[in-house]
This record gives structure tokens, sequence and C-alpha cells, in this order.
């Protein structure tokens, strides 16, 4: 995604997701830090949009992707300190994300599988469909992006400042 809110701008996506994002059960995801740097919603936000595209360009079912992309991660703990005797987070929050999700909106088999093979690479749960191979890496990738984007950022300021000392 090239800005947070870029999606907003996707009147087709907007379409697909705006009941969900009306929501109170989604709009909690804004209380909760996903990966430092970012929310829950804004990380849910980014996932669902950039596989929407990709499936889209793809030729793919990008409805379910979108659909399914904002709710894969529908679950309200912090996964840095909650801990199960089940399992670890990665087995664990997509099971707990489409129980929530269930309880909001009728879901397909597709959405399901979707929601529940997000991890794959972390977990054995190989997806049965393009469409959730397409989250889990989209997923995997926003998940970088939104850690190590502030050192980016600050790796680029230090460069440009130093382009400029040495330009003088």
């Amino acid at each position: 995604m090239k800005s947070k809110n870029e999606w907003r701008t996707d009147p087709e996506y907007v379409s697909l997701v705006e009941d969900l994002l009306a929501q109170p059960a989604v709009k909690k995801l804004a209380n909760y830090t996903q990966h430092h740097h970012s929310n829950r919603l804004q990380h849910s936000i980014a996932v669902s949009f950039d596989s929407y595209k990709i499936a889209k360009r793809m030729h793919l079912n990008y409805r379910n992707v979108a659909r399914a992309g904002l709710l894969h991660d529908l679950f309200y703990y912090d996964w840095r300190t909650t801990k199960f005797d089940l399992g670890t987070h990665a087995f664990i929050h997509p099971r707990v994300a489409l129980r929530n999700a269930e309880k909001i909106t009728p879901l397909n088999d597709m959405e399901k599988d979707i929601i529940l093979k997000h991890m794959f690479g972390a977990t054995m749960a190989i997806p049965k469909y393009w469409e959730s191979l397409i989250v889990s890496l989209v997923d995997d990738f926003e998940a970088e992006h939104e850690f190590f984007s502030p050192l980016r950022a600050k790796l680029a300021r230090k460069i440009r400042k130093r382009r400029m000392k040495t330009t003088w």
C-alpha cells in the first residue's frame, strides 16, 4: 500500500468492505498494537487492500480476498504477552479470528480458508485456494514493512544528510 489511506480512493474496494469496517468488532482492532509501529486495524486494511489488488489483477476472487483479508487478525489480545496452553499464537489466532468473524458476518468456504490458513509457513496449514496463499504472503510482507518502516525512514534521512554534507 502506497499510503495508509490509499484504499479510500478505490470505490469498488470500499464497497466490498464498508459493512465490515462499520462493525464495532472491526473498529475495536484500532486499539491493539500489531507490529510495533501500526495498529491491528491498519495492518488488516493493508493486508486486505493489497491482497485485493493482487487478486483482481490475477482475475481471482478479489471480493473474498478483500473481506477475509480484513478479518484475518480479528482477535483482541496482545500476542506478545498472551500465551496459550493449546499452542503458539501462530496456531491459535487464526481460529480465534475465524470464530470472531463468524459472529459478525456469514463466511463462505474460501473466506474461512483464507482466515484459517493465513499463517502458512509459520504453521503447516496449507492453503486450499490461491486467494488464501495471496493473503498469507501479503500478511508476511505487511508485517515486515510495518516493523521496519521507521528504521528504513531513519536510514534514508541519514543517507540524505550524509549526501548533503559531501556535496558542499
